[in-house]
């Protein structure tokens, strides 16, 4: 989907709880008919903008309001002079309330869903489900959709192409593809979280007159990660500042033959913003990492005794610990340690596996610790931490990211191309501004270095999460496809300059 354009604090829903606003809405006196005529208008309006040269409409309607979008579509692309043929999935006497006042308007035929056709040239409004949809799709509706699929006609969604779980964004069975949805009021999970983000194409949120009062009576601590979430948070320089007062990351780094993912994640850090990044090596790869660094320090951290010295220096206040390092109890111990510090700390790729068996120690540690601690799952990683929450298919991908969240005490990044973000409160964001080309080997630990020099500056965790992932999306963006994890790594820009 199309997202370069999304600004602004933007509260994201599941179709339970808009409903509830609807209703809330509705009870305080606004008119639900009238929404559902702005409703139906935007979608006769984006379709007439962006397909201009259609020859005719096919108007698909379901049982419910959605189909009451529908009908209201079909009859302002019939007084706009386009041909429209509206094909019904129930027998349309079954409509009540405000759908049935919007059949009652449209004044031509509606046909059978069973008895649809199409011809070249004409646009598909879908208006069968919209995002209440939480069951398969079965029997003639199915067929019918797969008949849409086959036609390769362009499709625009009312509020969700049919098919896709507006919780989840889960696909129930079959799924209509749109080149564009339209929206009301809120965005829904559905619309970000793959695969469904992949069939919404663009995604164009309608304001219909719902007032504000009643989607932030019932927020749900979801949101879109844009800048207005975390901008007051974004460190600035000062005039009297200096390289310590940036903050002093760790990065550890593996034995000799596994350094590269280290130094990326340093690097990126210090394009990011920390004041001072060391690479903190055991013996055997300090040759292959100083011919390497130059503004980044190195030092020879090998054992539980070095890391003991090394934690005497208060001005280190930050780490990274899991890109390269290695699996094993090496890893947990001086995670363990860190985390019994108050030094912050970004635990990635082999420091999260290296809990695989022993998760709840991890756990037990960040609840008895001070220090902000988060953790960077890809899907496998998480699988190995929260082997219940992964299998559970009722769980969409920000509620396993919360439940994640809530039982490890930390801030959890669930990466991905809908990366989640979420804190033990219950505060979450979906990331949403990454191309697919950041899907690249190093791409994460980049990731994790621009998250521990936000630390380091003294972002709170959940915040330094949140920015991280958007410039890392920013830079991913402007390099462009065929970037590798060095590209990135240079092409990071400071938040204080991005967000100027």
């Amino acid at each position: 989907m199309t997202v370069s354009e999304i600004r602004g604090h933007h509260p994201i829903l599941t179709p339970k709880a808009m409903g509830e606003v609807d209703r809330a809405a509705i009870q305080s006196g606004i008119d639900g008919y009238r929404l559902m005529l702005i409703a139906g208008a935007a979608i006769s309006a984006c379709v007439l903008e962006h397909y201009p040269e259609a020859t005719g409409a096919i108007v698909l309607c379901g049982p419910g309001n959605n189909g009451g979008d529908g009908y209201v579509a079909a009859r302002g692309l019939a007084e706009a002079g386009m041909p429209v043929r509206l094909y019904s999935s129930v027998d349309p006497e079954r409509l009540k309330g405000d759908a049935a006042t919007a059949r009652d308007d449209w004044q031509g035929p509606i046909h059978s869903l069973a008895d649809l056709d199409w011809r070249d040239s004409e646009i598909v409004i879908d208006a069968l489900f919209g995002a209440g949809l939480d069951r398969p799709v079965e029997g003639a509706v199915a067929e019918a959709m797969m008949t849409v699929v086959s036609s390769e006609l362009p499709v625009v969604a009312a509020d969700l192409p049919s098919g896709v779980s507006g919780r989840t964004g889960e696909v129930q069975g079959v799924a209509l593809s749109a080149e564009h949805t339209v929206t009301f009021a809120t965005y829904k999970p559905g619309h970000f979280l793959v695969p469904g983000a992949d069939y919404c194409g663009d995604v164009h949120l309608i304001d219909i007159g719902i007032p504000q009062r009643e989607i932030d009576a019932h927020d749900q601590n979801l949101w879109l990660n844009t800048p207005e979430i975390w901008s007051d948070r974004i460190p600035e320089p000062k005039l009297s500042g200096h390289k310590y007062s940036k903050g002093h990351l760790g990065v550890f780094s593996g034995a000799f033959s596994h350094t590269g993912a280290a130094r990326l994640a340093a690097h990126s850090a210090l394009r990011a913003g920390a004041g001072l990044v060391t690479v903190l090596a055991p013996a055997s790869a300090i040759a292959s990492n100083a011919a390497h660094l130059t503004a980044i320090m190195l030092r020879n951290v090998s054992s539980d005794e070095d890391l003991d010295a090394l934690l005497q220096d208060q001005r280190m206040n930050g780490f990274v610990l899991g890109p390269g390092f290695g699996v094993g109890e090496k890893t947990c111990g001086f995670a363990r340690t860190i985390i019994s510090t108050d030094r912050a700390l970004v635990l990635d790729a082999d420091g999260l596996t290296s809990f695989k068996d022993n998760a709840e120690d991890l756990f037990s540690a960040i609840a008895d610790g001070a220090a902000p601690v988060i953790l960077t799952p890809h899907a496998g990683e998480f699988s190995r931490l929260f082997p219940d929450l992964a299998a559970d298919t009722e769980l969409s991908k920000v509620d396993r990211a919360r439940m994640a969240a809530d039982r490890s005490g930390a801030v959890v990044l669930y990466k991905g191309a809908d990366t989640v973000i979420a804190a033990p409160d219950g505060r979450a964001v979906i990331n949403v501004n990454a191309p697919p080309w950041l899907a690249t080997a190093g791409s994460g630990d980049c990731l994790a270095g621009i998250i521990g020099a936000l630390l380091v500056q003294h972002v709170p965790a959940f915040e330094a999460a949140a920015i991280a992932a958007y410039m890392h999306g920013e830079a991913g963006m402007e390099l462009g496809e065929g970037l590798t994890a060095d590209d990135l790594a240079d092409g990071i820009l400071s938040p204080s300059v991005l967000f100027e």
